[in-house]
């Protein structure tokens, strides 16, 4: 697998000047491979949301080296880099620029110079990607949060990035909300391979991940796969993490001499080994 973005030894603090401040970012290592998706979880002020920013140029670090696509970034690379990456923010609501659907996807797109013919068909392909072409012309302000952040992935696949960002993207919709848009994210990613980093607190959205990076007080706490990750139970949680209902009712259920193969991650897991240890006798 070819390697898609790289932090070797990264250190950023807000203050530099004091050097009794806690770094945002201390030391972190860690490679994404293309094609692969990487859930970057921790509690509030942990330095998750701070090691997007490095790695799409908002910050550049005080110590150690970005590389994205095989380049060290800098400010002579930078626009160039960053036209390879989407982003998808907490608040879909801050996102909108254009009066109506269309035109929103579209305001990208006439910033880097795309020529007409060619921006009508990415605004139709990408809004398609989401589902949503039916609402070319409809008013932002009266889609559901869900359909606007399906939106906003719309906008950011329309520049045709090699990798998807998602920085909080589903802290702040309900929950067919944050389905649509974790269904929408799966299914681009399986059909196109692209590579994708959430940047999240919640460790259902981190189940979808090939990897999950867990930040605590500006570092690398672990590393590893969904079940790895989850394997550690307990731990997690005192880190100001919670754990997916499925691992909690399976844990409570083994508690309780309910007969159980082993904890699950999901929820299909679990009913499908109730069944059987349970009631298929």
């Amino acid at each position: 697998m070819n390697e898609i973005v790289s932090l070797q030894d990264v250190t950023y603090s807000y203050s530099p000047e004091d050097s009794d401040m806690r770094k945002a970012v201390d030391g972190i290592s860690f490679n994404i491979n293309d094609g692969e998706w990487i859930a970057i979880v921790g509690h509030n002020g942990s330095g998750k949301s701070t090691m997007a920013k490095l790695m799409n140029g908002l910050l550049f670090p005080q110590e150690g080296v970005v590389r994205v696509l095989g380049e060290t970034l800098n400010e002579e690379n930078l626009w160039a880099i960053r036209s390879q990456m989407g982003m998808v923010f907490q608040n879909p609501d801050n996102q909108f620029v254009g009066a109506t659907v269309q035109d929103d996807v579209a305001f990208a797109l006439e910033n880097n110079g795309i020529p007409f013919e060619d921006m009508v068909k990415r605004v139709h392909e990408s809004l398609a990607q989401v589902k949503m072409e039916r609402f070319l012309n409809s008013e932002p302000h009266h889609l559901s949060g869900g359909q606007k952040q399906r939106v906003a992935i719309a906008g950011a696949l329309a520049l045709k990035p090699r990798i998807l960002i998602l920085d909080e993207a589903t802290s702040m919709l309900d929950p067919q909300g944050r389905e649509e848009v974790l269904t929408t994210v799966h299914k681009l990613r399986e059909d196109t391979r692209l590579t994708v980093l959430s940047i999240t607190h919640d460790l259902e959205e981190a189940l979808l991940a090939d990897r999950i990076l867990v930040m605590n007080q500006g570092k690398m706490h672990a590393e590893g796969t969904p079940r790895e990750i989850f394997a550690r139970g307990q731990e997690l949680v005192e880190l100001g993490l919670d754990l997916p209902f499925s691992l909690k009712m399976s844990s409570l259920m083994l508690a309780q001499g309910v007969s159980l193969e082993t904890e699950h991650m999901s929820e299909d897991e679990l009913v499908k080994d109730i069944w059987i240890s349970n009631f298929n006798k």
